[in-house]
This record gives C-alpha cells, structure tokens and sequence, in this order.
C-alpha cells in the first residue's frame, strides 16, 4: 500500500494541480446553473419599427425604379400596381369607383383630387404619368360669361350633318363625309375627344369644332365582355384589329380571365395608347 501513495515531487504537482482543476470546473458548473448567465437570443429578435421603415425605403426605391421603366396612364391602375407604387386600397378604390363611371383623370391633379394620395406620393409617381395625346390639346371650347352662362349654343356633335360640320373652317366636303362615316362605324361618339380619332383631322380643326359641337347625347353602348367575347365581336370594335382580337382571346384561353383593363397591356400588339377609348366599350 505505502508504494502505490509514495509520490515523488513531480506526481504531487502534478496531482494538486489536477485538484485545482477539478475544483475550479466544479465552481463553474454550479456557477452557471444557479447563476446562469444572460441570454443573448434578443439579440436575434427583430426591431419591428426600424425594420418597417427598412422595408418602406426598400419599397420606395423599388417603386421609382419600376415606374421609371415605363410611364403608364393612371386611369388604368390595377391593385396590384397601385399596392407597388405606395398607394392604400382605400386610394385605390376611389381610382376605380371614379372609373366605374366612365370618367377619367386627365391631369395629376385631378388624380390626387379623386383617390386622395399624399402630396409626396403624387410627387414620386406623377412624373410618370402618360396622359392621351389628345388630353394636351385640349381646351375649352365654350366661352362662359361672368355669370356662368354660354355665351353660344352648342350643338350636339351625333346629330350633326355633313352641310353643318362644312360650315367648320377646314372641314370640307371629304373630311365632313369622314366625320359621318366614323360616327356611324362607332355607332356615335361617346366622349367629345373620340373626333380626334378621325383620320386627317388636324388638332386645331378638332378645337373649332368642338366650341361649335359637343356630344350632349350619348347612345346607349352594350359593353363587350371580354372575358367571354369571341374574336369577331371584338373585332367588331372599330379601334382593334383582328389580330389583336385573336391575340386577346388566345392570351385568355392560355392566362385565365382578364381582372382589370389594363391586363389587356400584356396582349401582344394591343394599342395601348388608345386604351382609354377601347375602354369605352369593353366590360369584365
């Protein structure tokens, strides 16, 4: 027994140092377990404030970068695209109530007056705003007095005959019988803008005309759904061709219906610039 505890120096360094060892593990261990130390996990937990307004700065910048890839007309915003250029649903359904009454906005103004955006969003989005050539030209054609009056009676625009369109300074005898005929082909004007749709009609003789002519009396217009409308009656809109009425139809049959008007944008060859007057005539 005396040999296996007999230690020379070496072993007894060797084996206190062991002891201390042991004994400083056995403190940590009972230190960590009623002492524990502070947990570092809430650093991993998200800041829910900043990281809203992380994610407003992204939106934003991604916002300016998708809209200055293309200017687009603000009549025919879909949720999808008014929700990626900032704007709340509520702001986005007054933009289609408005719409739902054929009406347009023809100005960024007007398009702040009626969904109710921010100033600075309007400031954001409003350079890319591509309004109708005809929208620029435009201007008042009636002259109203002081107290609000017409100071000229206007004649309605779908009742008038060739001999009445002539007595328009550069309106002759071909353009007059061209006004007719395009008339009879839409099956009456609509809106006032739709005369600068006639082929040879220049913008200036579009303004005479309109301080002498207005369409007061709308017809009636069945809308063509074009959900379920097959290509002859949508060909049968003067402002589409037949091709790009096969390209709707084929584009449907292959995507699913049509949500709003401007899916129509994706239709290969579809005249977008004329959207607001094939709007006119098309439901969903």
């Amino acid at each position: 027994m005396k040999s296996h505890f007999n230690f020379n120096k070496q072993q007894r360094s060797g084996i206190f140092f062991l002891l201390i060892l042991i004994i400083l593990l056995q403190l940590g261990y009972f230190g960590l377990k009623y002492y524990p130390v502070h947990s570092y996990s809430n650093l991993l937990v998200p800041d829910v404030e900043n990281q809203k307004r992380f994610d407003s700065l992204v939106l934003a910048t991604n916002n300016s970068e998708n809209v200055s890839q293309r200017a687009f007309n603000p009549n025919y915003i879909s949720d999808y695209k008014g929700y990626t250029l900032g704007m709340s649903p509520v702001e986005i359904d007054r933009l289609h109530q408005y719409r739902a009454q054929d009406k347009f906005v023809n100005s960024a103004e007007e398009f702040q007056k009626v969904t109710g955006i921010s100033d600075s969003l309007l400031h954001t989005i409003s350079p890319f705003f591509k309004f109708p050539d005809w929208v620029k030209n435009v201007r008042k054609s009636v002259k109203v007095t002081s107290q609000g009056e017409l100071t000229k009676k206007v004649r309605d625009l779908n009742l008038a005959s060739a001999n009445d369109l002539k007595q328009i300074q550069g309106i002759g005898e071909k353009l007059s019988a061209r006004i007719i005929k395009f008339r009879d082909k839409l099956g009456g004007f609509l809106i006032n803008e739709q005369l600068y749709d006639v082929y040879g009609l220049e913008p200036e003789v579009v303004q005479r005309t309109l301080r002498e002519f207005k369409v007061l009396q709308p017809p009636d217009v069945k809308k063509i759904n074009i959900n379920t409308a097959n290509v002859e009656e949508l060909a049968s809109l003067i402002y589409l061709r037949y091709n790009v009425a096969e390209n709707i139809v084929t584009y449907r049959e292959e995507n699913g219906v049509f949500t709003s008007l401007s899916d129509l944008f994706n239709v290969s060859e579809f005249p977008v610039n004329k959207i607001d007057r094939i709007g006119l005539y098309l439901s969903y």
